[in-house]
């Protein structure tokens, strides 16, 4: 399903665009996620709704093949969101520990202050931290539409599946330019 139509209360909720992830090699040029996502959030706060930016600044405990996520350190500087997002004083800020912007977070009451019906979601990466937000924007009953050229993930197929697989269970996707057309002038 193609994006339809965007709730009058939409939020956009853009994932880890900060410094580190925006430099780790990507299936699509990160570059152009960081434009799409910009234009996006641009747009959001010119029709006056919600922008929530969102960086990823520890890893849930818990043993993993891969090592414990939560005892890695950042070097300086990974964590802060680049600056082409433009962050301005009325965006909502959420920084979190799991892949997901929901869990452990204020994000769920601070979009229902506002009425938010809708999340739009973009950012890297899309298997993990788009897809587990997608997820439980889901689960907590907001309609979610993921603008599918402004995510990329490290793993080619793994995105392609989100995309062509997950997202379409969860809501409606489309591009970048689809959803800008839905805005209000």
């Amino acid at each position: 399903m193609s994006v339809t139509t965007l709730d009058s209360r939409t939020a956009l909720v853009v994932i880890d665009l900060q410094r580190g992830i925006v430099a780790l090699p990507t299936a699509h040029p990160a570059d152009e996620v960081v434009a799409r996502s910009a234009r996006l959030a641009a747009a959001f706060r010119k029709a006056g709704l919600p922008v929530v930016l969102v960086n990823v600044t520890g890893g849930a405990p818990g043993r993993t093949d891969g090592g414990p996520a939560a005892s890695r350190a950042f070097p300086e500087g990974w964590t802060e969101l680049v600056d082409e997002l433009d962050r301005q004083p009325s965006d909502i800020t959420v920084s979190k520990q799991q892949w997901g912007a929901f869990y452990g977070t204020g994000l769920d009451l601070e979009l229902r202050r506002r009425g938010v019906t809708q999340i739009v979601l973009c950012g890297i990466s899309t298997s993990i931290g788009v897809e587990s937000t997608a997820r439980d924007a889901y689960e907590h009953g907001y309609n979610v539409t993921v603008a599918t050229d402004a995510v990329t993930d490290m793993d080619a197929a793994a995105h392609d599946r989100a995309v062509t697989t997950i997202f379409p269970r969860l809501g409606e996707t489309g591009a970048a330019a689809d959803i800008l057309a839905l805005l209000p002038a």
